[in-house]
């Protein structure tokens, strides 16, 4: 790359599997062709571009955070969106975003070199349909209105766009910490997930909760 090239990042917790596939597929389903470009994620960092020569010092910086971190219970739990500000219908996370919170906020420290400001507040959440037409972003909500799983996190993701569009795995970083104190790495024991039986599901406006549209990768 040249002096002056740049590289467009974004940095991520990873719904693991089976979850991750489960949901990048119903994405699919729905006709959101950017599904299978990006990995089933709760955003940390949205896509921000930076100098190719800048990515030692991040990854230098993102290990630091990492750290410093311990990992913690995330629960996703029923489905919300952000419309009519922006075109998106999500998984909502129950359990889990303060930490996802205080952890963005660390990857974006204004000291640090990925230190931005978000066009909207950070609301974490698990984007299954964007951009997509009405009656499928509906669809969307309705039938991923009962999904649920749990899972404990105990790391997040370096990824990077490529000219393809799609988004690239390029470094984890487990936290040092699991969270009861212990040290070393931390085994995940997902749940299983639950889904719907029926399409007898609460309409849109009823389960609407989002208040902000927020970018995602």
């Amino acid at each position: 790359m040249g002096a002056g090239a740049t590289v467009t990042l974004g940095v991520s917790l990873a719904v693991p599997e089976p979850y991750g596939t489960l949901l990048q597929a119903r994405r699919a389903s729905f006709g959101d062709a950017a599904a299978h470009g990006i990995p089933t994620h709760i955003t940390l960092l949205p896509p921000t571009e930076v100098p190719a020569s800048a990515r030692p010092a991040i990854e230098a910086h993102l290990a630091g955070v990492a750290l410093a971190g311990r990992a913690f219970p995330v629960r996703l739990s029923g489905t919300g969106t952000f419309r009519p500000l922006s075109p998106v219908v999500f998984v909502q996370v129950a359990e889990g975003g303060a930490a996802c919170a205080r952890l963005q906020e660390r990857v974006r420290d204004p000291q640090g070199p990925l230190a931005r400001e978000l066009p909207f507040p950070y609301h974490p959440h698990v984007t299954v349909a964007h951009g997509i037409p009405e009656p499928a972003m509906d669809r969307a909500f309705e039938e991923l209105a009962d999904f649920e799983c749990s899972w404990t996190a105990g790391g997040f993701a370096l990824y990077e766009q490529g000219d393809d569009g799609v988004w690239q795995l390029k470094r984890e970083f487990p936290f040092a910490t699991g969270p009861l104190g212990q040290g070393g790495t931390y085994t995940e024991k997902p749940l299983a997930p639950r889904l719907p039986a029926t399409q007898a599901c609460r309409p849109p406006h009823v389960r609407r909760s989002a208040l902000y549209p927020s970018a995602t990768l």
